[in-house]
Protein backbone atom coordinates (compact mmCIF):
# COMPACT_ATOMS: atom_id res chain seq x y z
CA UNK A 1 0.00 0.00 0.00
CA UNK A 2 2.82 2.37 0.92
CA UNK A 3 4.60 1.60 -2.37
CA UNK A 4 1.36 2.29 -4.29
CA UNK A 5 0.99 5.75 -2.66
CA UNK A 6 4.58 6.65 -3.48
CA UNK A 7 4.05 5.60 -7.11
CA UNK A 8 0.91 7.73 -7.41
CA UNK A 9 2.73 10.76 -5.93
CA UNK A 10 5.54 10.41 -8.47
CA UNK A 11 3.04 10.27 -11.33
CA UNK A 12 1.23 13.46 -10.09
CA UNK A 13 4.51 15.39 -9.81
CA UNK A 14 5.46 14.37 -13.29
CA UNK A 15 2.19 15.70 -14.72
CA UNK A 16 2.18 19.13 -12.92
CA UNK A 17 4.73 20.94 -15.20
CA UNK A 18 2.80 19.80 -18.24
CA UNK A 19 -0.50 21.08 -16.83
CA UNK A 20 1.06 24.41 -15.86
CA UNK A 21 2.59 24.78 -19.27
CA UNK A 22 -0.77 24.22 -20.92
CA UNK A 23 -2.46 26.87 -18.71
CA UNK A 24 0.17 29.58 -19.26
CA UNK A 25 -1.18 32.13 -21.76
CA UNK A 26 0.91 33.17 -24.74
CA UNK A 27 3.41 35.95 -24.03
CA UNK A 28 1.74 39.38 -24.37
CA UNK A 29 3.21 42.74 -25.36
CA UNK A 30 3.17 45.28 -22.50
CA UNK A 31 0.15 47.62 -22.60
CA UNK A 32 0.85 50.80 -24.50
CA UNK A 33 1.42 53.66 -22.05
CA UNK A 34 -0.27 56.99 -22.60
CA UNK A 35 2.08 59.61 -23.94
CA UNK A 36 3.45 61.95 -21.29
CA UNK A 37 3.98 64.59 -23.92
CA UNK A 38 1.10 67.11 -24.07
CA UNK A 39 -0.74 67.03 -27.36
CA UNK A 40 -0.46 70.78 -27.95
CA UNK A 41 3.07 71.35 -26.74
CA UNK A 42 5.03 68.97 -28.94
CA UNK A 43 7.42 68.61 -26.00
CA UNK A 44 8.56 72.21 -26.21
CA UNK A 45 7.98 72.75 -22.46
CA UNK A 46 10.00 69.67 -21.42
CA UNK A 47 13.20 71.58 -20.73
CA UNK A 48 11.50 74.30 -18.68
CA UNK A 49 11.29 74.37 -14.91
CA UNK A 50 7.75 74.01 -13.52
CA UNK A 51 6.13 77.29 -12.52
CA UNK A 52 3.09 77.86 -10.31
CA UNK A 53 1.12 81.10 -10.62
CA UNK A 54 -1.22 82.36 -7.90
CA UNK A 55 -4.50 83.90 -9.05
CA UNK A 56 -7.53 85.24 -7.20
CA UNK A 57 -10.83 87.08 -7.49
CA UNK A 58 -13.31 88.88 -5.27
CA UNK A 59 -16.39 87.78 -7.21
CA UNK A 60 -19.54 86.13 -5.92
CA UNK A 61 -19.91 82.37 -6.02
CA UNK A 62 -20.42 81.24 -9.62
CA UNK A 63 -19.85 84.73 -11.06
CA UNK A 64 -18.08 85.26 -14.37
CA UNK A 65 -14.71 86.08 -12.77
CA UNK A 66 -14.61 82.77 -10.92
CA UNK A 67 -15.62 80.77 -13.99
CA UNK A 68 -13.02 82.59 -16.06
CA UNK A 69 -10.17 82.17 -13.59
CA UNK A 70 -10.79 78.48 -13.07
CA UNK A 71 -11.02 77.83 -16.80
CA UNK A 72 -7.76 79.70 -17.45
CA UNK A 73 -6.10 77.55 -14.78
CA UNK A 74 -7.41 74.38 -16.41
CA UNK A 75 -6.36 75.39 -19.90
CA UNK A 76 -2.85 76.59 -19.12
CA UNK A 77 -2.10 73.30 -17.37
CA UNK A 78 -3.42 71.35 -20.37
CA UNK A 79 -1.46 73.44 -22.86
CA UNK A 80 1.84 73.02 -21.02
CA UNK A 81 1.35 69.43 -19.90
CA UNK A 82 1.27 70.54 -16.27
CA UNK A 83 4.52 72.52 -16.40
CA UNK A 84 2.79 75.90 -15.88
CA UNK A 85 -0.03 75.64 -13.34
CA UNK A 86 -2.24 77.96 -11.33
CA UNK A 87 -3.28 77.92 -7.69
CA UNK A 88 -6.57 79.80 -7.91
CA UNK A 89 -8.42 81.40 -4.97
CA UNK A 90 -11.93 82.64 -5.87
CA UNK A 91 -14.71 84.35 -3.91
CA UNK A 92 -12.66 86.76 -1.76
CA UNK A 93 -10.56 84.02 -0.14
CA UNK A 94 -7.51 86.31 -0.27
CA UNK A 95 -9.28 89.66 0.14
CA UNK A 96 -11.35 92.26 -1.69
CA UNK A 97 -10.45 93.77 -5.06
CA UNK A 98 -8.25 96.52 -3.70
CA UNK A 99 -6.48 94.15 -1.33
CA UNK A 100 -5.93 91.61 -4.10
CA UNK A 101 -4.43 94.19 -6.43
CA UNK A 102 -2.16 95.49 -3.66
CA UNK A 103 -0.98 91.93 -3.04
CA UNK A 104 -0.40 91.47 -6.76
CA UNK A 105 1.77 94.58 -6.93
CA UNK A 106 3.67 93.36 -3.87
CA UNK A 107 4.35 90.04 -5.64
CA UNK A 108 2.30 87.90 -3.25
CA UNK A 109 -0.30 87.17 -5.95
CA UNK A 110 0.53 86.90 -9.64
CA UNK A 111 -2.78 87.75 -11.30
CA UNK A 112 -6.23 89.01 -10.41
CA UNK A 113 -9.55 88.88 -12.19
CA UNK A 114 -11.75 91.78 -11.19
CA UNK A 115 -13.96 94.55 -12.46
CA UNK A 116 -12.40 97.86 -13.36
CA UNK A 117 -13.77 100.17 -10.65
CA UNK A 118 -11.18 99.44 -7.95
CA UNK A 119 -8.29 99.47 -10.42
CA UNK A 120 -8.78 103.22 -10.76
CA UNK A 121 -7.02 103.52 -7.39
CA UNK A 122 -3.88 102.05 -8.98
CA UNK A 123 -4.20 103.04 -12.66
CA UNK A 124 -6.16 106.32 -12.88
CA UNK A 125 -6.67 105.95 -16.65
CA UNK A 126 -8.95 102.96 -16.02
CA UNK A 127 -11.56 105.55 -14.99
CA UNK A 128 -12.42 105.49 -18.70
CA UNK A 129 -14.70 102.54 -17.81
CA UNK A 130 -16.60 104.76 -15.39
CA UNK A 131 -18.03 106.88 -18.21
CA UNK A 132 -21.80 106.45 -17.77
CA UNK A 133 -23.58 104.68 -20.64
CA UNK A 134 -20.50 104.80 -22.88
CA UNK A 135 -21.07 101.18 -23.98
CA UNK A 136 -24.87 101.07 -23.68
CA UNK A 137 -25.59 101.43 -27.41
CA UNK A 138 -23.05 98.87 -28.67
CA UNK A 139 -23.05 95.09 -29.11
CA UNK A 140 -20.50 92.65 -27.69
CA UNK A 141 -18.50 92.32 -30.92
CA UNK A 142 -18.04 96.06 -31.22
CA UNK A 143 -17.05 96.41 -27.57
CA UNK A 144 -14.62 93.47 -27.83
CA UNK A 145 -12.84 95.11 -30.75
CA UNK A 146 -12.56 98.42 -28.91
CA UNK A 147 -11.28 96.88 -25.68
CA UNK A 148 -9.08 94.01 -26.87
CA UNK A 149 -7.99 94.61 -30.46
CA UNK A 150 -7.94 98.33 -31.20
CA UNK A 151 -5.33 101.08 -30.72
CA UNK A 152 -7.20 101.93 -27.52
CA UNK A 153 -6.12 98.58 -26.03
CA UNK A 154 -2.46 99.34 -26.70
CA UNK A 155 -2.83 102.83 -25.27
CA UNK A 156 -4.56 101.77 -22.06
CA UNK A 157 -2.13 98.87 -21.56
CA UNK A 158 0.77 101.32 -21.45
CA UNK A 159 -0.97 102.97 -18.49
CA UNK A 160 -1.22 99.59 -16.73
CA UNK A 161 2.42 98.77 -17.43
CA UNK A 162 3.52 102.09 -15.98
CA UNK A 163 2.11 100.80 -12.67
CA UNK A 164 3.65 97.33 -13.11
CA UNK A 165 0.40 95.74 -14.24
CA UNK A 166 -0.52 94.23 -17.60
CA UNK A 167 -4.03 93.84 -18.96
CA UNK A 168 -4.34 90.55 -20.82
CA UNK A 169 -8.05 90.59 -21.62
CA UNK A 170 -11.28 92.44 -20.95
CA UNK A 171 -14.07 89.87 -20.53
CA UNK A 172 -17.57 91.07 -21.46
CA UNK A 173 -20.66 90.20 -23.49
CA UNK A 174 -22.47 93.56 -23.64
CA UNK A 175 -24.12 92.89 -20.29
CA UNK A 176 -24.17 95.54 -17.62
CA UNK A 177 -24.28 96.46 -13.97
CA UNK A 178 -27.94 96.94 -13.14
CA UNK A 179 -29.76 98.51 -10.20
CA UNK A 180 -31.79 96.73 -7.53
CA UNK A 181 -33.97 98.79 -5.20
CA UNK A 182 -36.74 98.83 -2.65
CA UNK A 183 -37.93 102.11 -4.13
CA UNK A 184 -39.71 101.89 -7.46
CA UNK A 185 -37.91 103.76 -10.24
CA UNK A 186 -40.19 104.56 -13.16
CA UNK A 187 -38.37 107.59 -14.58
CA UNK A 188 -35.04 109.34 -14.25
CA UNK A 189 -36.58 111.74 -11.72
CA UNK A 190 -37.24 108.85 -9.30
CA UNK A 191 -33.53 108.52 -8.59
CA UNK A 192 -33.69 111.67 -6.50
CA UNK A 193 -32.88 110.86 -2.88
CA UNK A 194 -32.27 107.16 -3.56
CA UNK A 195 -29.83 105.81 -0.97
CA UNK A 196 -27.72 103.52 -3.13
CA UNK A 197 -24.69 101.46 -2.15
CA UNK A 198 -21.70 101.88 -4.46
CA UNK A 199 -18.13 100.72 -4.56
CA UNK A 200 -15.40 102.98 -3.23
CA UNK A 201 -15.10 104.81 -6.56
CA UNK A 202 -15.42 108.58 -6.81
CA UNK A 203 -16.61 108.48 -10.43
CA UNK A 204 -19.42 106.05 -9.61
CA UNK A 205 -20.46 108.24 -6.72
CA UNK A 206 -20.34 111.35 -8.93
CA UNK A 207 -22.61 109.64 -11.46
CA UNK A 208 -25.29 108.80 -8.90
CA UNK A 209 -25.09 112.28 -7.45
CA UNK A 210 -25.67 113.66 -10.96
CA UNK A 211 -28.94 111.70 -11.04
CA UNK A 212 -29.92 113.13 -7.65
CA UNK A 213 -29.27 109.91 -5.70
CA UNK A 214 -27.38 109.61 -2.41
CA UNK A 215 -24.49 107.17 -3.02
CA UNK A 216 -23.06 105.35 -0.01
CA UNK A 217 -19.89 103.27 -0.39
CA UNK A 218 -20.00 100.03 1.60
CA UNK A 219 -17.87 96.87 1.64
CA UNK A 220 -19.62 94.13 -0.30
CA UNK A 221 -20.01 91.74 2.69
CA UNK A 222 -22.11 94.43 4.45
CA UNK A 223 -24.52 95.04 1.58
CA UNK A 224 -27.12 92.32 2.23
CA UNK A 225 -27.65 93.30 5.87
CA UNK A 226 -27.65 97.03 5.01
CA UNK A 227 -30.40 96.46 2.44
CA UNK A 228 -32.31 94.21 4.82
CA UNK A 229 -32.21 96.80 7.61
CA UNK A 230 -33.01 99.74 5.34
CA UNK A 231 -29.68 101.50 5.84
CA UNK A 232 -29.61 101.82 2.05
CA UNK A 233 -32.45 101.47 -0.45
CA UNK A 234 -30.56 100.13 -3.43
CA UNK A 235 -27.34 98.78 -4.88
CA UNK A 236 -25.95 98.20 -8.37
CA UNK A 237 -24.26 95.08 -9.69
CA UNK A 238 -24.34 92.48 -12.42
CA UNK A 239 -27.19 89.98 -12.22
CA UNK A 240 -24.94 87.02 -11.42
CA UNK A 241 -23.58 88.89 -8.41
CA UNK A 242 -27.10 89.76 -7.28
CA UNK A 243 -28.17 86.12 -7.48
CA UNK A 244 -25.01 84.94 -5.73
CA UNK A 245 -25.84 87.26 -2.82
CA UNK A 246 -29.57 86.33 -2.82
CA UNK A 247 -30.57 89.98 -3.16
CA UNK A 248 -34.03 88.90 -4.32
CA UNK A 249 -34.67 88.24 -0.63
CA UNK A 250 -34.15 91.88 0.35
CA UNK A 251 -34.95 93.89 -2.83
CA UNK A 252 -38.25 94.54 -4.59
CA UNK A 253 -37.21 95.90 -8.00
CA UNK A 254 -34.68 94.97 -10.67
CA UNK A 255 -34.09 98.10 -12.77
CA UNK A 256 -32.22 97.66 -16.05
CA UNK A 257 -30.20 100.86 -15.99
CA UNK A 258 -27.28 99.54 -18.13
CA UNK A 259 -25.17 102.35 -16.66
CA UNK A 260 -21.78 100.58 -16.45
CA UNK A 261 -20.46 97.71 -18.58
CA UNK A 262 -20.11 94.43 -16.68
CA UNK A 263 -16.49 93.86 -17.58
CA UNK A 264 -13.97 91.63 -15.84
CA UNK A 265 -10.30 92.22 -16.51
CA UNK A 266 -7.46 89.69 -16.37
CA UNK A 267 -4.54 91.65 -14.94
CA UNK A 268 -1.13 90.26 -14.07
CA UNK A 269 1.93 91.65 -12.35
CA UNK A 270 3.94 92.85 -15.34
CA UNK A 271 7.33 92.01 -13.84
CA UNK A 272 6.08 88.48 -13.19
CA UNK A 273 4.80 88.12 -16.74
CA UNK A 274 8.05 89.36 -18.23
CA UNK A 275 10.04 86.99 -15.98
CA UNK A 276 8.26 83.99 -17.48
CA UNK A 277 9.93 82.07 -20.27
CA UNK A 278 8.52 83.26 -23.63
CA UNK A 279 6.93 79.84 -24.12
CA UNK A 280 5.05 80.23 -20.83
CA UNK A 281 4.05 83.78 -21.79
CA UNK A 282 2.64 82.40 -25.03
CA UNK A 283 0.84 79.57 -23.24
CA UNK A 284 -0.76 81.87 -20.68
CA UNK A 285 -1.85 84.29 -23.39
CA UNK A 286 -3.39 81.40 -25.32
CA UNK A 287 -5.20 80.11 -22.23
CA UNK A 288 -6.57 83.56 -21.40
CA UNK A 289 -7.89 84.06 -24.94
CA UNK A 290 -9.36 80.56 -25.30
CA UNK A 291 -11.07 80.72 -21.92
CA UNK A 292 -12.49 84.14 -22.78
CA UNK A 293 -14.07 82.81 -25.97
CA UNK A 294 -15.78 80.01 -24.03
CA UNK A 295 -16.98 82.17 -21.13
CA UNK A 296 -18.11 85.10 -23.28
CA UNK A 297 -20.24 82.76 -25.37
CA UNK A 298 -22.20 81.96 -22.20
CA UNK A 299 -22.34 85.36 -20.51
CA UNK A 300 -25.46 86.69 -22.25
CA UNK A 301 -27.32 83.47 -21.40
CA UNK A 302 -26.04 83.58 -17.83
CA UNK A 303 -27.24 87.18 -17.53
CA UNK A 304 -30.72 86.28 -18.81
CA UNK A 305 -30.95 83.23 -16.56
CA UNK A 306 -29.94 85.23 -13.51
CA UNK A 307 -32.37 88.00 -14.39
CA UNK A 308 -35.10 85.37 -14.52
CA UNK A 309 -34.02 83.97 -11.15
CA UNK A 310 -34.29 87.40 -9.54
CA UNK A 311 -37.77 87.90 -10.99
CA UNK A 312 -38.82 84.38 -9.98
CA UNK A 313 -37.59 85.23 -6.49
CA UNK A 314 -40.11 88.04 -6.24
CA UNK A 315 -38.47 91.07 -7.84
CA UNK A 316 -40.34 93.25 -10.33
CA UNK A 317 -38.48 93.94 -13.59
CA UNK A 318 -38.35 97.55 -14.79
CA UNK A 319 -37.01 98.47 -18.24
CA UNK A 320 -36.68 101.81 -20.03
CA UNK A 321 -36.89 102.84 -23.67
CA UNK A 322 -33.87 104.10 -25.60
CA UNK A 323 -34.49 107.72 -24.61
CA UNK A 324 -33.41 106.86 -21.05
CA UNK A 325 -29.78 106.57 -22.20
CA UNK A 326 -29.83 110.06 -23.68
CA UNK A 327 -31.47 111.47 -20.55
CA UNK A 328 -28.77 109.94 -18.38
CA UNK A 329 -26.00 111.14 -20.68
CA UNK A 330 -27.35 114.67 -20.47
CA UNK A 331 -27.33 114.64 -16.68
CA UNK A 332 -23.96 112.91 -16.51
CA UNK A 333 -22.07 115.17 -18.90
CA UNK A 334 -20.18 116.64 -15.97
CA UNK A 335 -18.81 113.17 -15.17
CA UNK A 336 -17.50 112.87 -18.74
CA UNK A 337 -15.83 116.26 -18.43
CA UNK A 338 -14.24 115.49 -15.06
CA UNK A 339 -12.92 112.08 -16.16
CA UNK A 340 -11.51 113.53 -19.38
CA UNK A 341 -9.78 116.27 -17.42
CA UNK A 342 -8.39 113.84 -14.82
CA UNK A 343 -6.96 111.19 -17.14
CA UNK A 344 -6.49 113.06 -20.40
CA UNK A 345 -9.11 113.62 -23.06
CA UNK A 346 -7.05 111.52 -25.46
CA UNK A 347 -8.13 108.37 -23.61
CA UNK A 348 -11.80 109.29 -23.94
CA UNK A 349 -11.34 110.10 -27.63
CA UNK A 350 -9.43 106.86 -28.25
CA UNK A 351 -12.22 104.76 -26.76
CA UNK A 352 -15.00 106.60 -28.56
CA UNK A 353 -13.12 106.30 -31.86
CA UNK A 354 -12.55 102.57 -31.32
CA UNK A 355 -16.26 102.01 -30.66
CA UNK A 356 -17.31 104.03 -33.70
CA UNK A 357 -14.73 102.49 -36.05
CA UNK A 358 -15.13 98.83 -35.08
CA UNK A 359 -15.21 96.54 -38.09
Amino acid sequence: MKKLLILLLVLVMALVPTACAQQTPPAQQPAEQPSQQPAESGGKYDSLQPVVLIGADNAGVGAAAQLYGELVAKKVSEITGGKLTVDYYPNSQLGNDQELQSQMLAGDIDFVICQTAQTVNFVPEVAIFDLPMVFAKYDAKTIDYALNNSPFYEKINEAYKAKNMRIMHYLQAATFRETTSNKKISSIDDFKGLKIRTMENQNHMAFWKALGAAPTPLPWPEVYVSLQQGLVDAQENATDTCVGANLQEVQKYLILTHHILYCNQFIINNSKFESLDPLYQEALTQAVKEAAVEIEAKLATIDTENRDKLVAGGMELIEFDASFIDQVLEKAQGVYDSIGKAIGQEYVDALLDALKNAQ
